[in-house]
């Protein structure tokens, strides 16, 4: 056993607990649990935080259970939102949490000997409860009065969309759960993000209220950028644990592109590395800034343990092909997908493979047949000083021919103008 509350803190990760929870876990191996709800099919770095949390909480000697909101899913939970979710089928919920097991999979050990990670279905103690039943044997316990006193709930009474029925009654089911894993697997302890501190301390009341019942709730601090933006966004939207939704190049790019202050704070968050490892790390960096130490181990680490080692192969070998010198050879292997996934964001344009196998100077198919340059005139000055690449080689001269031999896969030219632009031809 070790001090699970310790290594929250330690990593800038812990926000709230209720008194004695330090002291009940360090007496011996406790059952806690953390939920999720199947809002998609997959989980995104949004997560990550309670995931980590899970993996610490079960490295410490305790038992974690991992709850998927079948059940509640279908509902959606009000806290930090300003507007009503869309409300899911029954497929659809069922659809998201075969792939929330898959990936949650990955991350906890199911297997462990006595404290092997569990993952549960609030949908298993909801489908066959009735309203009259619910209410009378569990909304009798929590007044109206102590619902509305959340913060969660006084937002949105105050704001223009208001609160529907369905959503006021989230947090009176998510106390269930807790009740429900409380009475029937012996979880003391809830966890969550500082959203959820509401919700999970309504648990702890419909614990003490109904049965006399102890329970415990840790919270830890909602991730935010330094620059203000959303944790976990992108111009291209959510990065997901996907990897049919976000390539293990891109994903492995959002970390490598954090700032140096997000990043010194999410190495500790998203990593398993220990305190002096993690010092070492952050005295290196900070003696070469350049090198991006930091960014490099914090991508490295999280893209293998969401992915692969190949995966994170794969993402350094696209990375050193589009900003180092990677080869040809690596380009080879790539589906078209793959191609595509690589240069979205870059500029891409349509050329004829007809008109290439006939033969185009570099000049006209970079001017005239695409929009890498405005005007043949700046092409063939910018050839002539050496600073266009076609498929990782240097042009030599505007005259210079090219056919269908040069296309990529049969299908593609890659552009380089300078350093860092790049273009992506492709044949029809």
């Amino acid at each position: 056993m070790t001090n699970f509350v310790e290594e929250l803190r330690w990593r800038g990760m812990l926000q709230d607990m209720m008194p004695g929870t330090e002291e009940k876990l360090n007496e011996g191996m406790t059952a806690g649990y953390i939920g999720f709800d199947p809002t998609a099919d997959s989980l995104h770095v949004g997560h990550l935080t309670q995931i980590m949390t899970l993996i610490h909480f079960q490295r410490a000697g305790h038992k974690p259970y991992a709850l998927v909101g079948g059940a509640t899913g279908m509902v959606g939970d009000p806290s930090g939102k300003s507007a009503e979710r869309n409300l899911q089928t029954e497929d659809m919920v069922e659809h998201n949490l075969a792939g929330m097991k898959r990936q949650l999979s990955r991350f906890l050990k199911f297997e462990a000997a006595g404290n092997g990670a569990v993952m549960i279905n609030n949908a298993d103690w909801f489908k066959d409860m009735g309203l009259f039943d619910f209410i009378r044997d569990i909304g009798k316990h929590i007044t109206v009065n102590y619902m509305m006193a959340k913060d969660s709930v006084k937002r949105r009474l105050e704001g223009d969309s208001g609160l529907s029925f369905t959503e006021f009654c989230y947090q009176l089911i998510q106390g269930y759960d807790f009740y429900y894993l409380w009475k029937h697997h012996n979880c003391l302890v809830q966890m969550g993000g500082s959203d959820q501190w509401g919700n999970i301390v309504t648990g702890t009341e419909l614990i003490r209220r109904k049965d006399a019942g102890t329970a415990y709730a840790i919270t830890t601090h909602l991730i935010k950028k330094a620059d203000g933006t959303k944790f976990g966004k992108t111009e291209s939207g959510a990065v997901w644990l996907d990897a049919e939704k976000t390539s293990p190049y891109k994903f492995y790019q959002f970390w490598l592109n954090a700032s140096d202050d997000d990043t010194k704070k999410w190495i500790r968050i998203f990593t398993l590395k220990t305190k002096e490892e993690i010092e070492t790390l952050e005295n290196e960096h900070n003696a070469a800034p350049h090198l991006r130490i930091l960014q490099k181990a914090l991508a490295e680490d999280i893209t293998i343990r969401t992915h692969s080692e190949e995966a994170l192969e794969t993402a350094l070998k696209t990375s050193d092909f589009l900003f180092g010198n990677g080869s040809l050879e690596f380009f080879k292997t790539l589906s078209v997908a793959q191609v595509f996934e690589i240069f979205e964001g870059i500029p891409q344009f349509a050329i004829s493979k007809d008109e290439l196998e006939q033969g185009i100077d570099a000049a006209t198919l970079l001017a005239e047949k695409s929009s890498v340059f405005a005007s043949k005139g700046e092409a063939k000055k910018l050839i002539q000083g050496g600073g266009v690449s076609i498929n990782k080689e240097k042009l030599k001269d505007p005259t210079d021919q090219l056919s269908a031999t040069d296309l990529l896969n049969g299908q593609f030219i890659v552009v380089q103008k300078g350093k860092k632009n790049y273009y992506l031809l492709t044949a029809n």
